[in-house]
């Protein structure tokens, strides 16, 4: 049974090949997610990377490589998957909209460093985001913490992009949210096709975004020259 199960899982895989698949908003982890340390998963997976490069051919003895697997795996839990960990979640500040501001804030060029889940290969690119106040503001750098937060761990841009415009809606308790990311996939871009210009255009509106006016307002922001390279 196991092997029919394995050969039928394999076949999935196959048919899926190089398509974006996302079941939901919602990053998928076993329930079991967090009963080790992270001390505990560095260890389990410096192990494993240990196995895999020895399986390639290559020599661990070498200097340049007997701290590789530590360092894979130190990497994986404390940087590039740390958004997988709850305690990392970043404190969405509010604060009373005491001003009265009452068009859309964008903040743009949101530098986005996160792992394509299909192939672990990284995705580049930056996120822009903009809101509504309905009553509350947010501190501007809490912005790019949440976009930081969700684009560390394995991840597909699409699921990206929701999971940031539904963690703002929740601190700012507004649906007028809005996210549009533009990313290089290096699993396209170093592998497969290898297409090297290409890059992915994802977006999620919400509330008063879904208005085309409103809508065309952002977008419009997002095409402006905001550079500001001699400064």
């Amino acid at each position: 049974m196991f092997e029919v199960n394995s050969k039928m899982n394999d076949e999935r895989v196959e048919e899926i090949g190089e398509n974006h698949v996302g079941t939901s908003a919602k990053t998928p982890l076993r329930d079991d997610a967090f009963a080790i340390s992270n001390e505990e998963k560095i260890n389990k997976i410096q192990e494993s990377v240990k196995d895999i490069l020895e399986t390639l051919g290559m020599d661990l003895t070498d200097d340049s490589l007997q701290g590789t697997p530590k360092r894979v795996a130190k990497a994986f839990v404390n940087e590039l998957f740390m958004g997988l960990d709850p305690a990392n979640k970043p404190t969405a500040s509010t604060f009373e909209n005491n001003y009265n501001y009452g068009e859309m804030l964008v903040e743009k060029n949101i530098i986005v460093y996160s792992t394509c889940e299909h192939h672990l290969l990284p995705i580049i690119g930056r996120a822009h985001v903009a809101y509504i106040s309905d009553g509350k503001v947010i501190g501007l750098s809490k912005m790019n913490r949440i976009v930081e937060y969700y684009a560390k761990r394995p991840q597909v841009q699409e699921r990206l992009t929701m999971q940031v415009v539904q963690a703002m809606q929740e601190a700012l308790g507004t649906k007028d949210v809005a996210c549009v990311i533009d990313a290089k996939h290096l699993c396209v871009n170093s592998r497969g096709i290898k297409d090297i210009e290409s890059s992915t255009v994802t977006a999620e509106f919400g509330g008063k975004f879904k208005n085309k006016e409103t809508k065309e307002e952002f977008l419009g922001y997002l095409t402006m020259n905001t550079g500001f390279k001699n400064i």
